[in-house]
């Protein structure tokens, strides 16, 4: 037998959807799994699975709404500042507290700061009250059913109860509500080369967390979880442990082994236990999903069941698209609703063509337009799923989407969020990440966010008014200087007037593996053919730093092993080295740093921010900039603190 599974159809993701939904409405799993009734201390975030109408009327009686005085409005007439009118305690006028019922007969109530107690009298033997104004009928009196009348519609079918409704459904009388079974849902993590977290790793190992992931999202939707221990790639033992799910659960996912690898069993489980409606999607993440029907034993209820892939990604992306309506429907709710923002793309996307494809994207507001800006597309690229505030859906046949190009994002995070964001796009720097977590801390609701696309990215960035700040540190060969000749160049001929704000001044050298083993020293070793070098992408600061270092020294570029090899950050190149798959590469000493490697010192550079002018004094940057000036933020010491920085310079203006 050919253990090699293969997709049974690769098929458009409205012909998928459509295709599971008939499946499940001929087992009976299109509706609600039932009914089931719950005391109100458990029915938050539960659906109603009908209408509620009020038992009680609330409030249930004449109520008073302040501590006061029952009276007859009728006998108040009269009363003024000069004419003050005494009512007889006890025939008159009674005292309440707020909540008392009002006793029979009357119909006003007087607060107790507008009424003078008067002591027993021969005339009035149980004391009397002086009132200096007429009171109106039914003043401070909260009629029976002023809130709620018995029998009215207290709320709707397919409703989420929310904390307010219990309280309303307790005062209507209701001790328990009637509310849609929540799902049951069974996450089984596959593959032997997963561990738990927490579990020491070594080459090889992945650790399980999509379990994590979709278990929350599930229990956001509402559903029951369960996450079952991982299973290794044995096809009777992952058999028998999802015939056991089926048993309990209603969607049972198998999280991995959706491929078509020789390990890869989903398909062969679901077929053993039912049918597939779906195996292979043309979406982007998440192609080789599965989607099916299957039972425990033959005569058993029918289960939904679902293979989702492993790259965390693709099973989010799968899950969301296929699993989340499903949760939902079954109790009785609509799919939620996306805000959705038109912003213009700062990058081009490019997608295969006869996919669907689901980019994540940071967004912010610069000036009047919203900025989308992707983030790296990868399906194993779980912190896109961390940093993106929406997704971008490019649909198939369009063959991705233009920079510069208007596209709508469906959002993720509240529009506030966006709206209170600085858009960093430019050279990257580990600083960055440091100030975004200062000034999240500094000015909570505040936000820095920022998009590595080099120097010379940047500068076009600020160029197409898609940025609030770029990071730059370009050198020029002729005058020795930086930034100065690169922003003559990108942003005086269109009218860009910039201010040139000190940041850091920063070592750049060779990291190279601990103890450097090769023995590099300088530039030349490069050219050895026994060392392999990893560099910076086209339009990178550090890229330019490096030719100019080459042709001052004489070195050709083509004598050096990996010159072509790119990476978009100091951490990305840092992390080459200690996987060991290069010797070395150009980059920042708080880069070798943090990954325990040692480092060549070459030389030292200025990094500056780059902020428009028009922009430089706006409400949006005042923040951060005074974050950045203030010496008792602590930031500049942190700064030092990773090594290889000098912030003398740091919040002072350059130029501009």
């Amino acid at each position: 037998m050919n253990d090699k599974a293969i997709y049974l159809r690769d098929i458009a993701l409205d012909a998928a959807q459509a295709a599971w939904a008939e499946q499940r409405r001929a087992a009976g799993l299109d509706r609600p799994l039932g009914v089931e009734r719950v005391t109100l201390d458990a029915a938050a975030g539960r659906v109603t699975a009908g209408p509620v109408y009020a038992r009680l009327s609330s409030p249930h009686y004449h109520a008073s709404a302040m501590d006061g005085f029952a009276v007859r409005a009728a006998e108040t007439a009269g009363a003024t500042e000069t004419r003050p009118l005494l009512l007889a305690l006890g025939t008159a006028a009674r005292y309440v507290d707020t909540g008392d019922p009002i006793p029979a007969g009357f119909d006003a109530v007087i607060m107790i700061e507008h009424a003078q107690r008067l002591p027993a009298s021969a005339a009035h033997p149980d004391g009397a009250i002086e009132i200096l104004a007429a009171a109106a009928p039914w003043q401070y009196i909260r009629p029976m059913g002023e809130d709620v009348v018995a029998t009215e519609l207290l709320l709707p079918a397919n409703h989420r109860l929310r904390p307010q409704d219990l309280g309303a459904l307790a005062a209507a009388g209701h001790a328990q509500v009637d509310v849609f079974r929540q799902p049951r849902v069974a996450i089984v993590p596959t593959g032997s080369e997963l561990v738990p977290p927490g579990t020491p790793v070594k080459p090889g190992d992945i650790i399980e967390y999509n379990s994590l992931v979709l278990g929350a999202l599930a229990e956001e939707a509402g559903a029951i979880v369960t996450r079952l221990p991982i299973h290794h790639d044995d096809f009777d033992a992952l058999l028998a442990s999802a015939r056991a799910a089926l048993r309990e659960h209603d969607l049972v996912v198998l999280n991995a082994g959706s491929s078509a690898g020789s390990e890869d069993f989903s398909e062969r489980v679901f077929s053993a236990l039912g049918a597939l409606a779906v195996h292979g999607v043309a979406i982007r993440p998440g192609h080789p999903v599965m989607l099916g029907v299957a039972r425990a034993d033959p005569e058993g209820p029918a289960r939904a069941v679902a293979g989702i892939p492993g790259y965390p990604v693709s099973a989010v992306v799968t899950f969301e698209l296929f699993c989340l309506p499903l949760l939902r429907a079954w109790q009785g709710l609509a799919a939620p609703e996306r805000v959705e923002v038109e912003a213009t793309l700062t990058r081009k996307v490019v997608s295969p063509a006869g996919d669907d494809e689901f980019v994540r994207v940071c967004v912010g507001e610069v000036g009047e337009r919203l900025i989308a800006m992707p983030l790296s597309g990868g399906a194993g690229v779980i912190t896109s799923l961390v940093k993106g505030d929406g997704v971008l859906h490019v649909p198939r046949f369009s063959e991705g989407v233009a920079q510069g190009a208007q596209v709508r994002v469906a959002l993720r995070t509240p529009l506030s969020r966006v709206r209170n964001t600085v858009v960093a796009i430019g050279s990257h720097d580990m600083t960055l990440d440091l100030l975004s977590d200062f000034l999240g801390r500094r000015a909570p609701g505040q936000r820095l966010v920022s998009s590595h696309v080099g120097s010379v990215g940047g500068l076009l960035a600020l160029q197409r008014g898609e940025a609030h700040l770029a990071g730059c540190h370009l050198l020029d060969e002729a005058s020795g200087e930086y930034n100065t000749a690169a922003i003559a160049q990108y942003l005086t001929p269109g009218g860009v007037d910039v201010v040139v704000l000190g940041f850091t001044r920063r070592t750049q050298g060779l990291i190279v593996a601990r103890g450097n083993p090769k023995g590099i020293r300088a530039l030349g070793d490069l050219t050895r053919p026994d060392v392999s070098f990893i560099n910076r992408q086209r339009g990178a600061g550090t890229r330019a730093l490096l030719d100019y270092e080459l042709k001052r020294q004489a070195i050709s570029a083509r004598q050096i092993r990996g010159y072509e090899r790119q990476e978009f950050t100091h951490l990305a190149v840092a992390a080459q080295v200690a996987s060991g798959a290069v010797d070395c590469g150009m980059g920042i000493l708080a880069a070798a740093r943090a990954l325990d490697l040692d480092f060549v010192p070459l030389t030292a550079e200025r990094y500056d921010l780059i902020i428009p002018a028009a922009l430089f004094d706006s409400a949006r940057l005042a923040p951060l900039l005074a974050l950045i000036r203030d010496p008792r933020s602590g930031f500049a010491a942190a700064v030092q603190a990773l090594g290889g920085y000098d912030t003398a310079q740091m919040g002072v203006v350059l130029s501009g």
